[in-house]
């Protein structure tokens, strides 16, 4: 059986913006100079609009043009059309953090979520008291976490990102061994020998013993013993405050200062420079593109850049 259906009128918004106008000028010429077309044009438009309405809409009287009864009362309706119109075609209005309500999940490592949770907290308090926080240790893979919401935002080392998704860069660091307070290795200046002598914590999600600082100290020849392995920086500057093992730790280049060598600090580690080229690190934040625009999401992103790349 076939199924045929009524015809659906289209939508033709440009008739929606021309009878406003010709509503309001009550003249096809001052219609026309309004919409940027010419006379000629807007008198056909007018045509049409007399067909479609079957009314003539506006009708001659001495040198001018009078509204009919049925144009009179369409042309409030015609206004207001017009208007919600271009409210529903045009940017988004920025938004007040202080309306802002709700919950935003950020997937951090340990070190970075620590120095996030307390200055977006402290920004939360300030500009938008609606706004809780959600932490998530890297459980999740980034790229489908962003695309289907359980994850706002993922700040830290941003590799492992699906091709639609965006990425900003916030702060570079380099890396800094931690020891405690009266460490061996604090007393006189730091060499590759003396750095492969002690006993390392290496930190890594995927429970590997080697990285970069093995690769160089490789390229001198020399090699490092690890005890241990930790899934999380914080874990390890603990063990570290208590006991002669180093660790690497992110650090603020030379002269500055950073909210991530804020727990090193709190556990009174010294941070020494590494004598050897290793590769910066750089702290960087993504997002799905679906929220580019948001109003909302736009706050988080600013609040986690003046948070971090702000220092």
């Amino acid at each position: 059986m076939t199924l045929v259906n009524s015809a659906v009128p289209a939508i033709d918004a440009h008739l929606a913006v021309a009878l406003d106008a010709l509503l309001t000028e009550q003249s096809v010429t001052r219609a026309a100079a309004r919409l940027h077309t010419s006379p000629a044009a807007m008198s056909r438009t007018l045509g049409r609009l007399r067909r479609i309405l079957q009314d003539p809409l506006l009708v001659r009287a001495g040198q001018g043009m009078v509204p009919t009864p049925r144009a009179q009362e369409l042309r409030d309706e015609a206004a207001e059309v017009v208007r919600r119109l271009g409210a529903l075609l045009s940017p988004g209005s920025e938004v007040d953090p202080a309306s802002l309500r709700g919950t935003f999940t950020v997937q951090a490592a340990d070190l970075i979520g620590t120095a996030l949770a307390a200055g977006l907290l402290d920004l939360a308090r300030e500009e938008a008291p609606g706004v809780s926080l959600r932490l998530r240790a890297e459980e999740l893979e980034a790229g489908p976490a962003l695309r289907d919401g359980g994850v706002d935002l993922e700040v830290g080392v941003i590799d492992h990102v699906d091709p639609e998704t965006r990425v900003e860069e916030l702060v570079t660091l380099r890396m800094a061994a931690a020891v405690r307070p009266g460490h061996p290795l604090a007393a006189e200046p730091l060499t590759p020998a003396r750095l492969a002598a002690a006993e390392h914590v290496t930190v890594s999600r995927r429970g590997r013993f080697t990285g970069p600082l093995d690769a160089a100290l490789a390229e001198l020849g020399l090699r490092r013993r690890v005890t241990a392995v930790l899934p999380g920086h914080l874990a390890a500057m603990h063990l570290v405050a208590r006991s002669d093992l180093v660790c690497l730790v992110p650090a603020a280049p030379s002269g500055t200062s950073s909210p991530l060598t804020q727990a090193a600090t709190a556990l009174g580690l010294h941070l020494l420079d590494i004598p050897l080229p290793l590769p910066p690190l750089a702290i960087g934040m993504a997002w799905h593109p679906r929220h580019a625009a948001d109003g909302a999401h736009r706050w988080l992103r600013d609040a986690v850049r003046r948070t971090l790349g702000g220092a």
